[in-house]
């Protein structure tokens, strides 16, 4: 066979050897992003002030300005995680979920807590491993059209999933531990509780963005 029958062979075949590394390299970048985002947001604490009305004012209780303030401090992991799923869709955020939850039961202090494979003996663990059904119920109102109704409705499913499946297992490792209905009922509160109403909010507004950040990265793969 003759060279000039072979370099057009060579040719294609190293054509169709660089489609095929470039599609899973790019992948590989939007889960390591993805995977920073949920490191990252796990170590934010945002502290969220806005006006109430008090209920003491119906008591005829003196009153300063204070009153009328409500803070609330809001680790926005579970509303990264939907900004996330809005953005790369079911399939990368769910590679990039289990990448973040081996790598933490790895020994990597990537959780609230630190790391490694006694995590998940951990009360909040539950809430790291319902992102994945939780994505996959997101995705779901999202993959036939953003609109505003699909939304709404990503954000409140994809955050109640996220709770339910954490109290539920907070409560089995509750109960494994021998702890009492004061201390189970104290961490939902805490944990969930009015937590669950910032996270819908935050969540819809994040989707939204991922909207936006999802119809870019189509426009730049084709």
């Amino acid at each position: 066979m003759s060279e000039e029958v072979l370099i057009p062979k060579m040719t294609r075949i190293g054509k169709t050897r660089r489609k095929k590394i470039k599609i899973p390299f790019i992948n590989l970048v939007l889960i390591f992003f993805a995977v920073l985002l949920f490191v990252c947001s796990t170590f934010v604490n945002l502290n969220i002030k806005h006006y109430i009305l008090p209920w003491s004012i119906f008591s005829g209780a003196d009153l300063s300005s204070d009153d009328f303030v409500y803070s609330f401090f809001l680790i926005p992991q579970v509303p990264i995680v939907l900004f996330v799923a809005s953005a790369l869709g079911k399939r990368l955020t769910v590679m990039s979920i289990v990448a973040y939850l081996v790598a933490g039961l790895a020994g990597l202090p990537l959780f609230a807590l630190g790391g490694g494979i006694k995590y998940i003996a951990q009360f909040g663990f539950g809430y790291l491993l319902a992102y994945i059904p939780a994505v996959m119920i997101a995705c779901k109102f999202l993959r036939d059209k953003y609109s505003f109704a699909n939304m709404i409705k990503a954000a409140i499913f994809g955050v109640l999933i996220i709770h339910f499946i954490g109290i539920f297992y907070m409560i089995l490792i509750a109960l494994f531990r021998h702890a009492g209905g004061v201390f189970i009922e104290g961490w939902i509160v805490a944990q969930s509780g009015l937590k669950i109403v910032y996270d819908i909010l935050a969540s819809f507004v994040l989707i939204l963005i991922g909207r936006y950040l999802h119809s870019g990265l189509c426009y730049i793969a084709k």
